[in-house]
């Protein structure tokens, strides 16, 4: 004779419940530990571009990969929630136009050079050493087409300094004539002019 108690079927039934919402729990807090670390990883880039800085002569001093920033949405965002950048890296923001430009840093966790550069690409200004989420503006005096953010320190650690020029080295794309730059953008092996 088998003997049955009257609540085991309710037991089992209520070990499986309880399994089933540990079980959810677990995958809600291995997303949540997904989600905190992506938070702390902040945002990647894609660096397609290269830009050389140039000395007075125009000799080469360093060159860095950049992303570009190239659209309203793109200029918008720029470095923001990005946590960490590489020393050879930064981002170039392009703009239509040549005209005085300003920078802040809501939500850049990052200290930053800020340079600008005019359409003949010389830069006319440099901030060095931004603090994060500093909501003082930074301005360029003279009018800019374009602006490099590099990490904080990146111009004294290299003597980059005003009057200087650099140089937006092309993509396959843009040789073939898709450039957005303008005409002082010239191939890597290309003399100054």
């Amino acid at each position: 004779m088998k003997y049955s108690f009257p609540w085991s079927k309710n037991i089992i039934v209520l070990l499986s419940l309880a399994l089933f919402l540990f079980a959810g729990m677990g995958c809600s807090n291995e997303e949540s530990s997904n989600s905190q670390e992506q938070v702390r990883q902040g945002r990647t880039l894609d660096y397609t571009r290269e830009i050389t800085f140039l000395n007075h002569s125009g000799d080469p001093i360093t060159s860095i990969k950049v992303a570009l920033a190239d659209d309203n949405n793109e200029r918008n965002t720029g470095l923001m929630d990005v946590n960490s950048l590489p020393a050879d890296r930064g981002m170039l923001f392009i703009f239509d136009n040549e005209q005085p430009r300003s920078f802040w840093m809501a939500n850049t966790p990052l200290t930053l050079d800020i340079i600008f550069v005019n359409n003949e690409l010389e830069i006319v200004r440099i901030h060095h050493n931004t603090q994060p989420f500093a909501e003082e503006n930074f301005t360029s005096g003279d009018p800019a087409k374009y602006v490099v953010e590099t990490n904080g320190g990146f111009c004294i650690s290299h003597d980059i300094q005003e009057g200087m020029k650099i140089e937006i080295n092309e993509s396959r794309e843009d040789i073939l004539g898709r450039s957005v730059y303008g005409p002082m953008v010239r191939k890597k092996d290309e003399a100054v002019s």
